[in-house]
């Protein structure tokens, strides 16, 4: 009926209108905020990889652990005096390599396998070693491998090795002393690549040299290059890394020691050498720049090696083998 205020409808309930509502106090303004960037899933502990995170870290510890306890004196697991160590661990890789460090004793964290591997006499022996010593021996894909060993040539093996000990300068001298021979160093001035210190270190081993000397910064350290690349000589020929490098062969020359650097504009060559049967150093530049400006001032004698007018220059592994075989040469007669 029109104009019948009673029919259900025909008036709006209380509150149903629109408008102005009671605010919230600031309750609700910690849902507007923003929680920030979404944490990695190796930082999530719900997560799986945050899982393989832990279990990674807890064998490493007891993989260095281990390696330890088995290191003995080797290079890599006990410095001299004073020896500073690498940060991190080391992956060795290549049948070759792997043999020749575990045949010179060096501290093993872990042993990795590649699955359905082609035996041959050298795998063989290192199963047989990582078994003796009771070193972690895993069997793991060719990816995984190759990831391990960051695309390098493997050949189906590898090895972790714990961080390198190096030595302090001193103990090298008081190598050659123990030695009953005249010290025979080798420094290396501003040569950066691993590979050449892999094969100076392979040549000191071979001639005789007491060590090696490095400097801490712009300069190659023992890494996994460098340990391939000296065929194990890395454990046996001990490397000391020195802050300052002129003040070390300053300190050398007090003692007795006699500084040759190596430079293609050398006064003398390498064959003729005055000092080759007295206590000596070996110094030797890096291929592109040569001896730095200090370094040679040091240096006692600047000798060359005759090379083709058509060759520029020697690497430095090259350079420190040829060197040190005159060196061992003028001794031995």
């Amino acid at each position: 009926m029109a104009g019948n205020s009673q029919r259900r409808g025909a008036t709006r309930k209380a509150g149903s209108k629109k408008g102005a509502t009671t605010g919230t106090g600031g309750h609700g303004r910690k849902s507007l905020e923003g929680k920030g960037p979404t944490p990695k899933a190796e930082d999530r502990p719900y997560h799986a990889a945050h899982k393989r995170k832990v279990a990674a870290e807890k064998k490493a510890v007891a993989g260095t652990r281990s390696g330890q306890r088995s290191a003995g004196t080797s290079r890599s697991a006990s410095g001299g005096r004073g020896g500073r160590t690498s940060s991190t661990h080391e992956i060795v890789s290549g049948r070759n390599s792997v043999v020749e460090a575990m045949r010179a004793g060096i501290p093993v964290s872990t042993v990795y396998i590649a699955a359905r591997l082609e035996a041959d006499e050298r795998t063989r022996e290192i199963i047989q070693t990582a078994a003796d010593a009771r070193y972690p021996l895993l069997e793991v894909t060719r990816t995984e491998l190759d990831r391990l060993t960051d695309g390098s040539v493997h050949q189906g093996v590898a090895i972790q090795v714990p961080p390198y000990a190096y030595a302090d300068e001193e103990d090298l001298l008081d190598l050659a002393e123990a030695s009953e021979r005249p010290a025979l160093v080798v420094a290396l001035d501003g040569v950066t690549d691993p590979r050449n210190l892999g094969a100076v270190l392979r040549s000191a081993g071979a001639f005789g040299a007491h060590g090696v000397l490095v400097p801490e910064r712009r300069a190659a350290g023992v890494t996994a290059s460098a340990w391939k690349v000296s065929a194990g000589a890395a454990a046996r020929v001990p490397v000391a890394r020195v802050t300052n490098l002129v003040r070390t062969l300053q300190a050398y020359k007090q003692a007795g020691v006699f500084v040759v650097g190596l430079d293609g504009d050398g006064d003398v060559s390498v064959a003729d050498v005055a000092f080759a049967e007295d206590p000596l150093v070996v110094v030797v530049g890096s291929e592109g720049k040569g001896l730095s400006r200090l370094v040679r001032a040091e240096c006692d004698a600047i000798a060359s090696i005759p090379i083709a007018s058509a060759v520029e220059s020697l690497n430095a592994g090259v350079a420190a083998g040829i060197a040190l075989y005159e060196v061992a040469r003028r001794r031995a007669s």
